[in-house]
């Protein structure tokens, strides 16, 4: 039956630790954790637990494990000498979390890293008019109007209109082709 506390407290102190590091919960701490999971643990044994736990758990975050990968991580963990490692029950437990959480996680980071505000939608068109009626007489020319929807989540939507003349859309069209080749030199060298 202690067995069973002790994995029901370790899952917790994992889903805690998830709940403050990946989905930014500040009411969820360290302390509250000890308190609700390991009242009975010394603060500082506590914090060699939370702070390995946390260690494990971002670390498996980070590098987004498969199981494939998970599985050889924690027996890797399992097998380091001088309690740096982690016990059976620990990897167990690891492994567990990481079964059920992985996809949540991962949707948390990936919003975290989310530039705001986002490109929410882009239209364009072009117009052989919009120039003519803005008095440009020597320009006659097509025309290229861009909206680009602007938005950061659970706002409204801002709209930014662009125009681009033919020189001007030629232009951009360069400068993306150069941004183009640089990813491409600096994919190739890693």
């Amino acid at each position: 039956m202690a067995d069973a506390e002790a994995a029901k407290s370790l899952s917790a102190l994992l889903h805690g630790i998830a709940q403050s590091v990946f989905y930014k919960r500040s009411d969820v701490t360290e302390e509250l954790l000890r308190a609700e999971l390991f009242p009975e643990l010394p603060p500082l044994d506590f914090r060699v637990l939370h702070d390995k736990m946390r260690g494990v758990v971002k670390s498996v975050a980070t590098a987004d494990m498969d199981r494939a990968q998970l599985e050889a991580f924690l027996t890797a963990q399992t097998r380091k000498q001088g309690g740096g490692g982690l016990s059976a029950e620990q990897a167990a437990a690891l492994s567990r979390f990481w079964k059920s959480q992985r996809v949540r996680v991962r949707e948390s980071l990936l919003a975290q890293s989310r530039w705001e505000p986002g490109l929410r939608g882009l239209s364009w068109r072009v117009d052989l008019q919009a120039a003519a009626s803005r008095g440009h007489a020597a320009h006659s020319g097509p025309v290229a109007l861009v909206e680009l929807e602007l938005g950061r989540a659970g706002q409204d939507s801002e709209f930014v209109c662009l125009e681009f003349d033919e020189a001007k859309v030629n232009e951009m069209l360069k400068k993306m082709a150069d941004i183009q080749e640089s990813m491409d030199r600096l994919v190739q060298h890693t």
